[in-house]
């Protein structure tokens, strides 16, 4: 098991250190299968595809040799059926007229109804009606087993049309398209069930495979010309519904495991599927009647079975994926839900176009089999798949739109289109923008912003690199605001969304002598969206740039410490020599022992520029020595006091800054303050540098002070450190002054005793 750290939360949502399974999970530790190399997935996702193309290709082999009436119908509306000009020139002189009848050689006679065109018995409300369509699907069953038959037109023609093949250039465009997106079907489910091998994984692709012999079905029912292929006159029902009963059952099932494991799913999934398959042996074997109503209604309980199992229970922290399935579980829900009342309102064809109540049933379907795309690839789908599903619904919303405008306010058909066209339309523009939310990555943030967390997290990096892993979840934390974020000792070699878009897992940067490992953030925006593949690369980015500006600020640091080692250079060669040849011919003791005071410093600072990084407590021991001897050289006594809960490493910079910061308050105080005792406390906690100076001289009324360049100077330096300083009135008499500035531990060790 991964070694978990869990990183500190602050707001109302803080809670427990995170469990450190799902970190297992998402880096790759833990006790799992170990996976098929990526090699062999490859091959067996090929055999796969390749099952399933030849599968597809047989079907529609079939479907070009099975015989039909090349006669190609339009509903003109009012029960009439007009024939349409095809490509078979014995039907050209009938090309616009009206079809009466079709006549067999014995004489049995069937009149011209929208019957006639492409229609399942799936999706026939009226019991009545439905046995019609099926008495009238046996009858051309027999026709297409003549050698010819008789078409009936308005002006007395006649027609006598031959049976034959479709041929694959026959099987219309329809046909192609609906089976291209059954194999497109079938291969997301494999590639779902190589990738996650699981129950879950296996019961959609179950119930996946059913909706691709739902859709072959369809493409089926779908080809131009009148007959439907043989065995499917009467079959046709009874398939369908069982397989939209099996998606239904295999749908609830695979929510009860997926993507949290329910916890009565033992006993709630072999009841749904009770449910299920005692309602199609109930339906089909006693021919119950409101079939489609009962159908409709195991359908739409099936749909809010499905939400509330993804429902969050109270306790239970959110999940995104959960959510967001939910979401589109009960969108696929409703457009049924609206599918099946325009279907049962427009129950009077006469007044309905009849490809119309087809093309709902086709768009609703559709819709479905894209959001099972959809699905086990919500974080990683492409805009053109959210794109596509999010057409099919609208698309099913439209038709159901126009059926109803048809069926309540008996519209033109034309007006009523363009009615349901104008609602979809609405019904698009505002899920469109939540879609885009919920899987389209974060969203825009202000550049500014965005390059000074990336620059205060460089800096805080470069100052200290002990603290890499919350210097970067604090950055992680302001770009995506995740609900939890774990360190894991595991390395990882990349920015990856994993656990299907729940978790992103963030390699922390390698840095001089710290550990490999990786930052897990789970539930993106609080659990309200997923990670998605835009979160890895923006991620990418983030770590891209953070890289370039640490070296950046290494480079522009070692170019400092060049400089300072030059500058400490010349002043000793040049300053200290001619400082040293005045000591010598100084002219009585105190210029000299002045000029020697002069030459300490000089040492001091150069030695400081020169060193460049040094630890807390040396700086310490040099501060309390230059300070002793010149208090001393005063006439001064000094009280010195210094603590450290660790020994950090100063950079040059900090050093610097402090250093001058105690020796312009030391100057202040002889030149000044006529003080006899000093007293100076240097003590370091948590981050924070505490520094007082107290005297016991004349000084008064600090806020009436005039800040020149000394104490000006002192305001500026501790400015640059990030801090504060302050003076005030010392009881009973003299001035302490105050500073409070953070300084970022580095690598530090115990402070000496």
């Amino acid at each position: 098991m991964a070694v978990v750290a869990p990183l500190p939360t602050t707001g109302p949502d803080a809670g427990p250190p995170p469990d450190s399974e799902w970190v297992d999970t998402a880096v790759g530790g833990g006790r799992r299968t170990r996976p098929h190399p990526p090699a062999d997935r490859v091959r067996r996702l090929l055999w796969l595809g390749l099952l399933g193309a030849a599968v597809v290709a047989l079907w529609l082999r079939m479907l070009a040799s099975e015989p039909h009436l090349p006669l190609h119908l339009h509903d003109a509306g009012g029960g009439r059926l007009t024939l349409l000009a095809g490509s078979d020139a014995a039907t050209l002189p009938a090309a616009g007229q009206r079809l009466q009848a079709l006549v067999l050689p014995d004489g049995r006679r069937l009149a011209a109804s929208p019957a006639l065109l492409p229609h399942s018995p799936r999706w026939v409300a009226d019991d009545a009606a439905r046995q019609d369509l099926l008495a009238l699907r046996s009858w051309l069953g027999q026709a297409l087993r003549q050698p010819q038959v008789l078409a009936q037109f308005d002006g007395g023609l006649q027609l006598a049309v031959a049976p034959r093949p479709r041929g694959l250039g026959g099987l219309g465009a329809l046909c192609w398209a609906v089976c291209a997106l059954a194999l497109a079907l079938y291969l997301a489910a494999a590639v779902a069930l190589l990738a996650q091998p699981g129950r879950a994984a296996q019961l959609y692709m179950g119930l996946a495979v059913a909706q691709c012999l739902n859709l072959l079905l369809i493409a089926a029912g779908s080809l131009p010309g009148l007959g439907v292929p043989a065995g499917l006159e009467q079959a046709d029902l009874a398939w369908r519904l069982t397989l939209d009963l099996v998606t239904a059952a295999g749908l609830v099932h695979v929510l009860l495991l997926y993507p949290r494991r329910h916890p009565w799913s033992r006993p709630l999934a072999p009841l749904a599927w009770a449910v299920a398959l005692s309602t199609l042996v109930w339906l089909l074997v006693g021919q119950q009647a409101g079939l489609w109503w009962w159908a409709q209604g195991v359908l739409l309980l099936a749909g809010l079975a499905a939400a509330l199992v993804l429902r969050r229970r109270r306790g239970q922290p959110r999940h995104p994926l959960a959510r967001l399935l939910q979401r589109l579980v009960l969108a696929a829900t409703a457009t049924l839900l609206l599918s099946s009342l325009a279907l049962a309102l427009a129950g009077d064809e006469s007044r309905i176009p009849g490809p119309l109540a087809a093309l709902g049933a086709l768009a609703w379907t559709v819709f479905l089999a894209s959001l099972l795309m959809l699905g086990p690839f919500l974080s990683r789908s492409r805009q053109v798949l959210r794109e596509f599903a999010l057409l099919a619904g609208v698309s099913t919303v439209a038709a159901s739109l126009t059926l109803l405008f048809l069926a309540i306010f008996g519209l033109h058909p034309l007006a009523a289109l363009g009615l349901a066209l104008v609602v979809s339309l609405g019904v698009y523009l505002a899920a469109r923008p939540w879609v885009l939310q919920q899987l389209a990555g974060p969203g825009p943030r202000n550049a500014e912003r965005m390059f000074d967390s990336v620059y205060r997290a460089a800096r805080a990096l470069e100052q200290s690199p002990d603290e890499a892993v919350q210097q970067l979840g604090t950055l992680l934390r302001e770009v995506f605001d995740p609900l939890e974020v774990a360190r894991s000792q595991r390395s990882a070699s990349r920015v990856r969304v994993a656990a299907d878009g729940t978790t992103l897992v963030v390699p922390v940067p390698q840095l001089p002598g710290q550990p490999s490992g990786a930052l897990v953030l789970r539930h993106a925006q609080q659990g309200r969206r997923l990670f998605t593949q835009a979160d890895g690369l923006l991620c990418e980015r983030l770590l891209e740039q953070l890289g370039r500006a640490v070296a950046y600020d290494r480079a522009v640091e070692h170019g400092r410490a060049e400089e300072r080692a030059r500058i400490a250079q010349d002043l000793h060669d040049d300053i200290g020599a001619r400082l040293l040849t005045l000591m010598y011919k100084a002219p009585n003791e105190e210029i000299e022992e002045y000029i020697r005071h002069t030459l300490q410093d000089l040492k001091t600072l150069t030695r400081g520029l020169a060193a460049g990084n040094q630890r807390l407590s040396h700086a310490a021991a040099e501060w309390k020595a230059d300070i002793t001897q010149r208090l001393n050289a005063a006439g001064c006594s000094l009280h010195w006091s210094f603590s450290a809960d660790r020994d950090i490493t100063l950079t040059a910079v900090q050093w610097s800054g402090l250093t001058r910061v105690l020796r312009e308050l030391v100057n202040n105080i002889i030149t000044h303050a006529q003080a006899s005792q000093v007293e100076i406390s240097v003590h370091f906690d948590r981050g924070r540098l505490a520094l007082q100076v107290s005297d016991d001289g004349i000084g008064q009324q600090p806020a009436a002070w005039a800040h020149g360049l000394g104490l000006g100077g002192v305001r500026k330096r501790v400015k640059l450190l990030g801090g504060q300083v302050g003076w005030e009135v010392r009881t009973p008499q003299g001035i302490r002054c105050s500073v409070q500035a953070p300084l970022s531990p580095g690598s530090g060790e115990p402070p000496p005793r």
